[in-house]
């Protein structure tokens, strides 16, 4: 790998982690002052549309602001990760050691599919994007199933939680992979002046990677009823799938360089 490839997905690494790390700590500080109990008591199709306004209005915004306005970018950066820590504090109701083991085994997971991507060929992977967006859309819609279908539904509720959980493991795992390889390749498109280095747009996707991975590994280690929880947290994947989208339009859109025309030098007289 060229040194400017790893220095660039190191820098994207570093700041996954720290959003990570705001996101966390801000969730435990919403969580301390009581407002998970506010969310969890108000109406769920409010909150689904008051965060999806939040966080894709802070995300659209990052991803659009020029990476040398640094306030205005890590600004809209950090209001993005409050608003899936706002989303994400009723975690915390959970044991701190499931938590714990949770983002051990994502770190884990994460860590060996990236390092398959950073090592595959140039380019590899990148038409899962396209079959990725059609899976994350099908756990999305089935994270909604419980505020739409009646109780007495229990097998098809049994079914679309089903595909919430494993099928979100599967397709969140390959968006992983997926987003690795976009990286390494914006990586060569900015080192050729084709592209502007982001590290900063790099790394939201990282993140809802990880927040996805996460919150389903906490649910398969609770082994509880958390349908409560679903339909909340699919408004992520939603978030995920906006975010790759407008990654497939870079790839797709990705401006090509004007041929250098050589002149014939003619010889002086």
């Amino acid at each position: 790998m060229p040194e400017y490839e790893r220095a660039y997905l190191n820098d994207t690494f570093l700041h996954t982690g720290l959003g990570i790390g705001i996101i966390g700590l801000a969730a435990r500080t919403l969580h301390a002052s009581g407002w998970s109990y506010r969310l969890m008591s108000m109406n769920p199709w409010l909150v689904m549309g008051v965060s999806l306004a939040v966080s894709l209005g802070t995300m659209y915004g990052t991803f659009n602001t020029h990476p040398d306005n640094y306030v205005q970018k890590y600004a809209l950066w950090t209001g993005f990760n409050l608003a899936q820590a706002a989303v994400l504090s009723p975690l915390m109701f959970m044991s701190p050691a499931i938590l714990a083991r949770a983002g051990l085994y994502t770190i884990g997971m994460m860590g060996s599919i990236a390092f398959v991507g950073a090592t595959a060929k140039q380019e590899k992977y990148l038409y899962l994007g396209g079959p990725l967006l059609a899976g994350v859309c099908i756990v999305a819609l089935s994270g909604f199933a419980p505020l739409v279908l009646p109780a007495t539904a229990a097998r098809t509720l049994m079914w679309s939680e089903n595909i919430w959980l494993y099928g979100g493991l599967a397709v969140f795992g390959g968006f992983t992979l997926y987003d690795v390889q976009k990286i390494l390749h914006h990586a060569r498109m900015a080192e050729r002046g084709l592209v502007r280095k982001d590290v900063v747009n790099e790394s939201v996707s990282l993140e809802l990677d990880f927040i996805n991975i996460f919150v389903r590994m906490v649910q398969i280690l609770d082994a509880t009823d958390s349908s409560r929880l679903i339909h909340m947290f699919s408004t992520v994947s939603f978030e995920c799938e906006f975010s790759h989208l407008l990654d497939l339009d870079t790839l797709t859109h990705s401006p090509i360089p004007e041929p250098i025309s050589i002149q014939a030098s003619t010889p002086r007289p």
